[in-house]
């Protein structure tokens, strides 16, 4: 009987513990990534360069780089700075928008990329997407995977509360994402990934269940392997279905409709949680909302400064933010109107 199998793809590394920093020559060294420590550590303003110069005594031959990050633009500006020296590899040490910079200035000159995150705000980390602006709006553009992935609790710890607050928000939205998917193949035959599912839905379920808090060490650990975890479902499955539904159209409708509001995991939370209200699922709804009360992120449109009828018109909006997708916002094809209704006794069942 032949034995059928498939290749996963994933990182080489994974390292989520308070020190990893100082010892990231060493990691990179013993899987082969750099030997001799020719890599380019790319740093934003802030912890990240202190975090640079952390990881240097483990790297003396590493050359730092500052840029700005964010957008396509930087990206490519990054990449032609990467095209002075032969690295071996290229090192992104900070948030999420300069490693989603990074992984795709990397991406565009075909070096390996290693993640080292000073916070937490979402599952960019370890995806093979980065999402950067270009002409006024986000677009997520394809990218390999980071080769290595480094949280160092330390500085993790010293990240502004609100971006690990949004990071929970982002995890457990996944629970959404893949219901939308199983919905989407249920109604329209669309192919699911059963194990980029499993995956996605581990790591967002261990985040809703952990009694800690973004003050627990234990918490932050569950935290950085769920977002590895929505990362590496995404690469399995080819898409970004896994860890992208409903939650993220409204998110996206939001914050084109009024950007700034709030950061992308607040967002997504507050549209996961909507959309799991609209698709019946009470239980999860309940749980859900509990959880994002205890960890003090916004539920409803008024803890981000909208109105029901602000809402009520970025979720008619949403689904043209992808179009081609199919969530419950597609299934239930609600006009304003009856959004307008829903929206406010979801707001009455938070009250």
């Amino acid at each position: 009987m032949p034995l059928l199998a498939r290749t996963v793809p994933s990182p080489l590394i994974v390292e989520v513990h308070a020190g990893a920093m100082s010892h990231l020559g060493d990691l990179l060294a013993d899987q082969r990534i750099s030997a001799g420590g020719e890599v380019a550590v790319v740093v934003g303003p802030g912890i990240g360069r202190e975090a640079a110069e952390e990881a240097r005594k483990s790297l003396s031959r590493a050359e730092i780089i500052t840029a700005t990050a964010g957008s396509h633009a930087d990206a490519l500006a990054l990449a032609d700075k990467l095209k002075t020296r032969n690295f071996d590899a290229v090192v992104g040490i900070g948030g999420g928008r300069l490693i989603d910079t990074v992984k795709y200035a990397s991406f565009q000159q075909g070096l390996p990329m290693v993640a080292v995150a000073t916070s937490l705000a979402n599952d960019g980390i370890a995806s093979p997407v980065a999402s950067l602006e270009r002409d006024g709006h986000s677009i997520s553009y394809g990218a390999h995977i980071p080769i290595a992935v480094i949280v160092d609790l330390d500085f993790v710890r010293r990240a502004p509360a609100r971006q690990l607050r949004s990071g929970v928000g982002d995890a457990i939205s996944n629970l959404c994402a893949t219901a939308d998917w199983q919905l989407s193949h249920a109604a329209t035959g669309e192919a699911i990934d059963g194990l980029a599912v499993a995956i996605s839905r581990s790591g967002a379920e261990a985040v809703l269940r952990h009694p800690g808090t973004i003050a627990d060490n234990d918490f932050l650990e569950t935290l950085a392997n769920a977002l590895v975890l929505g990362g590496t479902a995404m690469a399995i499955a080819g898409t970004s279905l896994p860890c992208s539904g409903a939650c993220h159209e409204i998110a996206h409708a939001v914050e084109e409709l009024h950007p700034g509001v709030a950061t992308h995991g607040e967002q997504v939370g507050i549209g996961g949680l909507f959309a799991t209200r609209l698709r019946g699922d009470n239980a999860l709804f309940t749980e859900m909302a509990a959880v994002m009360k205890r960890h003090a992120l916004p539920r409803t449109p008024s803890d981000i400064g909208l109105t029901v009828e602000q809402f009520a018109a970025a979720v008619a909006y949403a689904p043209r933010t992808r179009p081609g997708r199919y969530t419950i916002l597609e299934h239930l094809n609600l006009d304003v109107s009856a959004l307008r209704a829903r929206i406010t006794d979801f707001v009455d069942d938070l009250d």
